[in-house]
Parts: structure tokens; C-alpha cells; sequence
């Protein structure tokens, strides 16, 4: 009788055990957390340092991880969100959701960064993708696409980071011409997707001509299935650039852990998956340089960003404006 209590003794103290390994779990969106996306990789690498259980929950796209950040409020489950951009961290600043960080690094990025909530992982530039052998000659600009019978899929901006940089890019070129252009591109948009992933899968299904994506997409065509035909096409208003963030929430139960995160963002062994796996520039240049194939991709002649402040007074003017071209 003394052994079968004797192994109920070593379940107990094996699954205290089990239960006091800390858990942290960070917000993403959905490619981030794919089977070919930097989660899995990040995952086990940070695992190996921490002594910790890190959980990824997917949500959507930037834009919608906000939303349901602030629906939740204090009593979210995320220790930290990743994934927002520059067109967010002030309304999600404004939220009093998210806390300052201690995170040091030197950063490898066009513009100077100093923010003391949200930290950078990686940066791009928004561009619209097609396949040069069904493509060969693709519009120069917002104006030539908007005259064009070409077939484009962008990403809903209430919900996609992706779709909220478009509306930005095309506010921040054209200004108060910005509904004319978007009343041109009216007829071009097959339809809106709520976030990247699936409207990229549209374009590579050949239900459209082009795709909302980023300067550095054709780099995974190109490195990952040795695939040159998909390229962005270079526009000669400039392309918006967008820096992804993450950040500690107030109300996590693991602000240590969650500060380790962070800092083992802006790390060599988390800087060096971007490129192949998020296919993206990273914050912070590798040790090795970027992969072969990326000197390979369109350098915008003109990078075109607005500071976090005034994107959010130009969402909710850049959002009518869209709505209403698309309504008629």
C-alpha cells in the first residue's frame, strides 16, 4: 500500500512543479504565429533563456489586436502586445493599458527611435506586390493604378496595420486630393480583406493583379521557393514606411518575464529570424548582415511616415474618406 501512495506523492510534487513554470503570453497576429512565421522560432529560442512557458496567441492584424486589447482592459490575459505600428502606439498610449519599459539597444533604422513605452522589432516599407511575367508593365503611381482595369486586394484598415498604412500613404501624398484618388481606385479593388494573410493568399490564387504588401515580400518568393517573378512596384509618390512595435502591458502578471522579452527582442537571436521568417528589415542589423536576396529589393526613392501623434489625427479623416469612395 506504501507504494502506490509514494507515486501519488511524486504526481503531486512533478505537477507543482508543472504549475509554478511561469507563463507569458504575448498578443500577435496571425502570420507572426503561422507554421513559417518567426513565433515558433522566437518560442523556442526565448524558452531556452528564460526558464518560462512563452504562449503566442494570434488575433488578427495589428489594428484588431488593439481593439481587443482595449475591449479586455486590465483584465486582458496578454503580458505583452506585438505587432502594433507608428499609425497606433499613441491611441494605444492613450489607452493608460500599456507600461514603460528598461529596454537598451542601438538601433539600425532610417529614422532616430526613442519611446520609452513601445519597442521596435523590424520596419518596412508598404508596397503593392504583382508577378512580372503576368505584369510587365505596372502602374508608376496611385494615379496610374487608379486609371488602370488592374485588380487589387488591400487589407481593411479598422482591423489590418497593412490597411491602415495604405490609408496613410495615400493621405500623406496627396493630401486633400486623397478622396479623389480613392474614388479612382474604387473600381479596382477586388475586395477588402480583414487582415494580410488572406488577401496575400487571394494574390498568389491569381484572383487579383496586385497586392497590398510590403518592399520586402518578394524576398520569401526569391529566397524561400527560388521564385524571382513576384516584385513590388515602385511608386513615384514614395512609399510609407511602417515600424512594428511591441509593448508590456500594465496589468501583466509577469512584467519581469515580460521586460526579458522585450529586451530579447532587440537581440541578436531574435534580430537575425526577421528577415526569413517575417520577411521584414530588422531593427537591428545581425552580426551577419541581411540574407542574399535582399539587396535585390526596390529602395523607395521617397519614404514618406508621419510621428505617431499626428497618424492618429489623420486616421479618423483618412477613414471617411475611404469609407465614403467605397460606399458609391
Amino acid at each position: 500500500m506504501k507504494y502506490p501512495l509514494l507515486a501519488a506523492g511524486f504526481c503531486v510534487i512533478a505537477s507543482s512543479a508543472i504549475a509554478q513554470t511561469p507563463i507569458l503570453t504575448v498578443y500577435t497576429y496571425d502570420s507572426f504565429v503561422s507554421d513559417w512565421g518567426p513565433g515558433p522560432v522566437v518560442e523556442k529560442a526565448f524558452e531556452e533563456v528564460c526558464d518560462c512557458d512563452l504562449k503566442f496567441i494570434g488575433g488578427g492584424d495589428g489594428a484588431a489586436l488593439l481593439a481587443r486589447v482595449r475591449l479586455e482592459g486590465a483584465h486582458t490575459k496578454a503580458d505583452v502586445v506585438l505587432g502594433l505600428d507608428t499609425n497606433l502606439t499613441a491611441a494605444a498610449e492613450a489607452t493608460g493599458l500599456f507600461a514603460t519599459h528598461n529596454v537598451t539597444a542601438s538601433y539600425d533604422m532610417p529614422i532616430e527611435w526613442s519611446d520609452d513605452v513601445f519597442v521596435p522589432y523590424d520596419w518596412g516599407y508598404f508596397a503593392f506586390v504583382h508577378d512580372r511575367e503576368k505584369l510587365a508593365n505596372p502602374p508608376a503611381d496611385f494615379k496610374e493604378l487608379a486609371a488602370s482595369d488592374l485588380k487589387i486586394v488591400i487589407q481593411d484598415p479598422r482591423s489590418s496595420t497593412p490597411g491602415l498604412g495604405l490609408l496613410m500613404w495615400v493621405k500623406t501624398a496627396y493630401g486633400d486630393d486623397a478622396p479623389v484618388i480613392w474614388e479612382g481606385l474604387s473600381d479596382n479593388i477586388v475586395t477588402v480583406t480583414k487582415g494580410w494573410s488572406e488577401s496575400y493568399g487571394m494574390f498568389l490564387e491569381g484572383e487579383a493583379d496586385m497586392v497590398l504588401s510590403y518592399t520586402t515580400s518578394p524576398a520569401y518568393h526569391l529566397i524561400a521557393e527560388e521564385d524571382a517573378g513576384k516584385v513590388a512596384a515602385p511608386f513615384a509618390e514614395g512609399h510609407y514606411m511602417q515600424i512594428e512595435v511591441a509593448a508590456k502591458l500594465a496589468s501583466s502578471k509577469q512584467p519581469e518575464l515580460a521586460d526579458a522579452f522585450l529586451q530579447f527582442m532587440v537581440s541578436e537571436a531574435f534580430q537575425a529570424i526577421i528577415p526569413t521568417t517575417n520577411w521584414m528589415y530588422p531593427a537591428i542589423t545581425p552580426a551577419a548582415g541581411l540574407p542574399e536576396g535582399f539587396e535585390t529589393l526596390i529602395t523607395p526613392a521617397k519614404a514618406l511616415m508621419v510621428e505617431s501623434a499626428m497618424a492618429a489625427l489623420m486616421r479618423d479623416e483618412a477613414l471617411e474618406e475611404w469609407l465614403s469612395a467605397l460606399s458609391k
